[in-house]
């Protein structure tokens, strides 16, 4: 049997994005380690216990403070029960809101988009039925 662990992305400044992932998107930080001959820190973030959930593992280097996006990387999705009142209570907050709760292109699925403070998307998706 195989299970995805975790989704690693590397931030600029691990403070910022831990807030960002515990008090804007409701994860909770799972655990932390600095590793000070490598000069960096994981933290690992998600809405459940790792040996249930998979999680993400935000990654600081200690002496980078911005990366490049590049045009690989797609976005995370995040499952939410009501995208247009998840888009509200994250701009309340201070989230940053990169596309509206509304349909998809050239589907019907209700989604939004919500950018990290390194600039990683996060699509918010209703609940399945």
């Amino acid at each position: 049997m195989m299970r995805l662990l975790h989704t690693m992305i590397r931030v600029g400044n691990l403070e910022k994005s831990i807030k960002f992932y515990t008090e804007i998107l409701g994860m909770k930080l799972l655990r932390q380690k600095d590793y000070p001959d490598g000069k960096f820190t994981l933290a690992f973030v998600g809405y459940g216990d790792e040996k249930d959930n998979s999680v993400i593992e935000l990654t600081y280097n200690w002496d980078t403070d911005h990366y490049d996006m590049g045009n690989g990387f797609g976005h995370l999705a995040i499952e939410v029960d009501d995208v247009y009142a998840a888009c509200e209570k994250i701009k309340q907050q201070g989230g940053n809101i990169i596309r509206e709760a509304g349909p998809m292109n050239a589907g019907t699925t209700i989604i939004a988009f919500v950018k990290d403070p390194d600039g990683y998307e996060i699509e918010l998706l209703n609940k399945k039925e």
